[in-house]
């Protein structure tokens, strides 16, 4: 009786499969990404008590198949302060803690340069040291270029970082640690390199771009995040402006232009101190559905999970991004 069953399932799904198609459905794989982290000041200090700046979001990053967020400061213990008027070095020690939480980092930012290149060549070291990714960063301009390339559950997935906000003394050179910034050429031959060379099944480049507190893209974020679909991006996600932006589909592909910051003490408006914590899910064909949950961030910088509050979400098929009701 079962085999006759067996039987009969195969031939229905011969007759109602699409050729080429297979009758399981794949499971997603989901992505994480985090706004702009700064660990020094009191988030650093709460990590030196003992204390964890990230756990209202423990269980929602404890989900994911992958935790991504942009490491907005050096970690390291050695160079001098740049001519800034903001500088972020955080101690070695809050390594562990972003361990916990991270499976890697974006350090294509305005801060990670911060303290010099010696002191990004040291983090690039203890990030190794603690097995945490990083990408858009490098001890070369080539390494700075080269994909991060995460499996999960079969799909490989092409992660690149650049900032287009100065300092670009921050740019790694030919022989010497540092960013990786966006030229056009460049982010194309890096799109589709990921492609052909390292086998990515999507690719997504996370940028850091824009206008400090500026609600709405500007016209360079929308061609660049047009360029690097047209050259076989799978969604582009950006942060820097400080403030959430708009969220838009190009081809069919989602751009989140900005999802604010996260762990950052240095705020100066309410606007400031509300930030995206943005979940992808993702299968071979790109993005499936995304959706997003608030971080509202005290005066300390440290995020608070905003609980029965409208953020926003989206789902294949649909022709916009809608709002959702999130309870955890």
């Amino acid at each position: 009786m079962k085999s006759g069953l067996h039987h009969l399932l195969c031939a229905l799904c011969l007759v109602w499969c699409p050729l080429g198609f297979s009758a399981e459905v794949s499971t997603p794989v989901s992505l994480v990404f985090a706004g702009d982290i700064v660990l020094d000041d009191a988030a650093g200090e709460m990590i030196r008590r003992g204390e964890d700046p990230f756990a209202d979001f423990a269980s929602f990053f404890q989900g994911a198949d992958i935790r991504i967020g942009n490491l907005e400061c050096v970690v390291a213990t050695t160079g001098s302060a740049g001519d800034k008027n903001f500088t972020f070095r955080a101690h070695p020690r809050t390594l562990p803690i972003l361990k916990r939480h991270f499976d890697a980092m974006a350090l294509a930012n305005n801060h990670s340069g911060d303290f010099g290149r010696q002191a990004f060549a040291e983090m690039l070291g203890l990030l190794k040291q603690s097995d945490i990714g990083q990408f858009g960063g490098g001890h070369d301009l080539s390494g700075a270029h080269t994909p991060l390339i995460i499996e999960r559950k079969g799909m490989r997935i092409a992660l690149l970082g650049y900032s287009e906000f100065m300092p670009r003394s921050f740019e790694a050179d030919y022989n010497a640690p540092g960013i990786a910034w966006s030229e056009d050429e460049q982010v194309v031959a890096d799109i589709k390199k990921a492609r052909a060379v390292y086998k990515a099944d999507l690719v997504i480049p996370v940028m850091h771009w824009g206008w400090e507190n500026e609600p709405t893209s500007n016209a360079r974020q929308r061609q660049l995040a047009r360029t690097m679909i047209d050259a076989g991006a799978d969604a582009v996600i950006g942060g820097h402006p400080h403030v959430t932006q708009e969220i838009e589909h190009y081809q069919g592909k989602p751009i989140i232009y900005s999802v604010g910051n996260f762990v950052m003490k240095e705020t100066d408006n309410a606007n400031q101190r509300i930030g995206w914590v943005l979940r992808l899910q993702l299968d071979k064909q790109g993005v499936r559905s995304f959706d997003t949950r608030v971080a509202q961030i005290n005066v300390d910088g440290i995020p608070q999970l905003g609980r029965n509050i409208a953020s926003p979400c989206w789902n294949r098929g649909q022709s916009g991004v809608r709002q959702c009701w999130n309870s955890d």
